[in-house]
């Protein structure tokens, strides 16, 4: 961990605007082995935050620290570094759809630096078996349901071995059940490898099984970075909005 920079993931005063302000003077901060749930309507900045962590979107104001570095003003050949050790779960599970699934889990395997072509087979079957799925190995994705192949997408971000896992609305037009499992997942992974997570979702069940800590954005700007449990007494009317809304339609905000 760095003096200067004690907090896994930190947003400093970040602003971004493509034909409007997207991020507005955002600031939050995730430590190491914390989970952070992002949440708000649509087109407020939850992805756009994602993208700035992964350096796919640089910041027109404000610092952005991710592994304990400023990865602000990083080139391409130095956010590589960075991307070993934090990765990202699309919404749409991104798998090769020519590959079959135990071939995806493999692709990310053998981008490893310390790669062992010997126990490959060993890995990717213990990698399917953490999130249940090692009876659909030979499967193609076009097999799975949209949860299995984000639940395989999970699969394949562990596979190289990550500190920090990014997660884009992982329970997003999935059943209940399926849900219920990607949540459980997502437990699992931080109890027993105590991953550090972000979590840009509308699912406010999720959040309160998952983060420790919640950002909410609104028009582009933090209106609460807090504990899960106080943002239920937050008398902030967009909030208690979102929070009433989940009452009368519990899928999410």
């Amino acid at each position: 961990m760095s003096e200067l920079y004690p907090h896994y993931i930190e947003f400093r005063h970040v602003y971004k605007t493509f034909d409007a302000p997207v991020l507005d003077d955002v600031s939050f901060h995730v430590d190491a082995g914390q989970t952070v749930a992002i949440i708000g309507r649509s087109g407020v900045g939850k992805s756009v935050t994602l993208a700035h962590i992964m350096g796919f979107l640089k910041p027109d104001r404000g610092r952005v620290i991710v592994a304990h570095e400023d990865i602000t003003d990083w080139n391409e050949s130095q956010l590589r570094r960075i991307r070993r050790k934090v990765t990202l779960v699309f919404q749409s599970g991104a798998l090769f759809d020519s590959l079959t699934i135990g071939e995806n889990i493999l692709f990310s395997l053998e981008l490893r630096d310390d790669y062992n072509a010997a126990n490959r087979e060993e890995v990717v079957d213990g990698l399917l078996s953490m999130v249940g799925l090692l009876e659909y190995k030979d499967a193609y994705p076009a097999d799975l349901s949209t949860g299995y192949r984000r639940a395989v997408a999970i699969a394949r971000a562990l596979a190289a071995q990550p500190e920090c896992i990014l997660y884009d609305e992982p329970t997003t037009m999935v059943d209940p059940i399926m849900s219920d499992l990607l949540t459980n997942l997502m437990l699992r992974l931080k109890s027993e490898l105590r991953l550090t997570s972000v979590v840009v979702t509308h699912d406010l069940d999720l959040m309160r099984n998952v983060a420790d800590r919640v950002v909410v954005l609104h028009d582009g700007k933090v209106i609460y970075f807090g504990a899960v449990e106080e943002l239920e007494r937050s008398d902030h009317p967009h909030i208690q909005e979102f929070l009433n809304m989940d009452r009368v339609h519990p899928t999410g905000i």
